[in-house]
């Protein structure tokens, strides 16, 4: 059950960046009042888990209905994760994880950013939904499992409200050096999480046994 909550708890970490997440938020938010920053970081964080939450609790259904086995799942997440931790490691932007060129330009001529980019793709992007998915199906008949990958988004996406409300300090704090330094810990930890359920995918779809005697 521990070893459980540590991987969703990496994961989620590595996947939402809260730390990322409050950077783009200071960047997005320098010329507001403080009590609108606040405003923006608690609607975001909720509308976030909200979405997150729905695809935890409607993800199976949905991959159900489309014929999508959980070996499948499991590569096809152990790809996507794989691809957002070597980007991590690396210390370059990923679509998966963070917004592009395009996107960032589009929420500089918006007044209110809560909904787009912070709530989606910042927060809950496609990485974060991905790894929903994916640790949901990997509970699946385990109540207690599927309690704690809920639990541990929530327990992210606070962190990450916390993270935004506090983002001049910890930037100030870590500096670029800093950051870096943690996301590329992260990356790490999630490449080799990725590689796992690569490994998991691959093996449950016996692949390499078919035609054997």
């Amino acid at each position: 059950m521990t070893e459980y909550a540590a991987v969703a708890l990496t994961t989620f970490f590595a996947t939402v960046g809260p730390i990322d997440v409050a950077t783009m938020f200071a960047a997005f938010t320098v010329a507001l009042s403080r009590k609108e920053r606040r405003r923006i970081a608690y609607k975001s964080s909720a509308i976030a888990l909200i979405i997150l939450i729905v695809f935890a609790l409607v993800g199976r259904f949905i991959l159900d209905s489309l014929g999508i086995s959980l070996a499948a799942l499991r590569a096809a997440g152990g790809i996507l994760l794989l691809l957002i931790g070597i980007d991590m490691v690396f210390a370059r932007p990923s679509g998966a994880t963070t917004t592009t060129v395009d996107e960032d330009n589009e929420a500089i001529e918006k007044h209110d950013i809560a909904v787009f980019p912070l709530a989606t793709p910042l927060i809950a992007g496609p990485g974060a939904i991905g790894a929903t998915l994916l640790l949901m199906a990997e509970a699946q008949g385990n109540l207690m499992h599927q309690a704690i990958v809920i639990g541990s988004l929530a327990v992210i996406v606070l962190l990450t409200l916390i993270s935004m409300l506090m983002a001049g300090e910890i930037n100030r704090f870590l500096g670029v050096t800093g950051i870096q330094v943690i996301t590329r810990v992260f990356g790490i930890l999630l490449t080799a999480l990725a590689v796992q359920f690569l490994f998991d995918g691959i093996g449950q779809a016996q692949l390499f046994s078919l035609g054997g005697g």
